[in-house]
């Protein structure tokens, strides 16, 4: 039977031609996958472009931000963009949450961007539904690429995952204990429940969540943690008569001379101001406690107010502030020795950060940024009920 022209065809391709074919097909390929990357990096940088323009049009920015005004005190940003005047209106979180509600309430659409501690931004601005979601800001690769945060993960504080950004993870001491060194021995306390020993009854220090701005992150670990709870809140509000008191001078004055032995909960920074003017005062470490320790953000969570009056501006910002070398800053102007700041970018500097505050890796945290520990209204009502009891 004769050849058909398809077999002539076939025998007539010699191995070199085979190869040649080939690698002309690897070429297009790679071409191809060249010109996609390029397509894709053209694609983001062409949107950021547009929106620092659009930015710049807007030439206003307003952020209200908790804690942190350092940031923008800076003038590092002002100066990377200065086309955009950039307005900050600093305070406690609580009263910047609820001033914000004010104005929305009558009307006035000012802040563009929130920066400050979690729980303000979760009750109020979250709850009441003042938030778009942020997550659809982010343009920058740098801030995007997910390897470049702990855990490989952006991690969010509402359960959309969507409206609050939290960019700091703090290593700290659960709940919060600070002690007098000459009344007490840290090595006879390896668990929170060795605080109900008798002989401390009356000698416990606590700050009032009620009263004091910024204590919600130890009462957080206390009711939420699985191995404390209500019931350990119970035994300790209810059988140990601690002294609840909203003056944390006062706090650190009673428990240097010795009025008490015990303060919990109490913030670190407020033993630490006391250790530092020479009182017989210090904190546990860190890792101390068996029932392990707080991953905290203190005030280092981000949202994008609905509405904002400068969207473009604030997705700069957002952007910036998210990148590595706005973490890096953040880091550098906020941590004081003693009270070093840690960014969830794993790749900006940690050497800081004393050991016994690193994060450690594959390590079990209480994050008390997870959504289902936010709330502490619940906790609130559990103390009203036990001292309401008590009386």
């Amino acid at each position: 039977m004769g050849m058909t022209n398809r077999s002539r065809t076939l025998r007539a391709i010699s191995p070199l031609n085979m190869l040649l074919s080939i690698g002309i097909a690897c070429l297009t390929v790679g071409s191809a996958t060249v010109t996609l990357a390029a397509e894709s990096k053209a694609s983001w940088q062409a949107e950021w472009e547009r929106t620092v323009q659009a930015a710049e049009k807007e030439g206003e920015l307003v952020v209200y931000i908790g804690g942190y005004g350092a940031i923008i005190d800076s003038g590092v940003f002002q100066k990377a963009y200065p086309k955009i005047k950039i307005t900050h209106i600093t305070g406690a979180g609580t009263d910047l949450a609820q001033r914000i509600s004010a104005e929305r309430r009558a009307g006035k659409y000012i802040a563009d961007v929130y920066n400050g501690g979690g729980n303000s931004l979760y009750q109020v601005l979250y709850t009441g539904k003042m938030l778009d979601p942020i997550k659809s800001t982010f343009i920058l690769p740098d801030v995007l690429d997910t390897t470049k945060w702990w855990e490989g993960k952006h991690k969010f504080a509402d359960k959309e995952g969507q409206h609050i950004f939290v960019y700091e993870g703090n290593v700290s001491a659960g709940a919060g204990a600070g002690y007098n060194t000459q009344l007490l021995d840290p090595r006879e306390y390896k668990t929170y429940w060795d605080f109900l020993n008798p002989k401390l009854k009356g000698k416990i220090l606590s700050t009032d969540i009620r009263r004091v701005r910024g204590a919600g992150i130890p009462w957080q670990f206390l009711y939420y943690h699985p191995d404390l709870g209500p019931k350990f809140l119970r035994r300790l509000f209810g059988e140990m008569d601690v002294t609840m008191t909203a003056d944390l001078r006062q706090a650190a004055d009673w428990l240097g001379t010795g009025k008490f032995t015990l303060a919990m909960p109490i913030q670190g920074g407020v033993i630490h101001r006391a250790k530092n003017q020479g009182l017989p005062v210090d904190q546990f470490d860190s890792y101390h406690f068996k029932e392990g320790v707080n991953l905290s953000s203190a005030f280092g969570s981000i949202a994008l107010m609905h509405q904002a009056p400068h969207p473009n501006a604030a997705k700069v910002f957002i952007n910036w502030l998210l990148s590595r070398d706005g973490q890096a800053l953040f880091q550098k102007v906020i941590s004081i020795p003693g009270d070093p700041r840690n960014s969830r970018r794993i790749d900006v500097p940690k050497d800081h950060i004393p050991v016994d505050e690193q994060r450690r890796d594959k390590m079990s945290y209480f994050d008390t940024d997870d959504a289902d520990t936010k709330d502490l209204r619940p906790a609130m009502k559990l103390l009203d009920e036990i001292l309401v009891g008590k009386k």
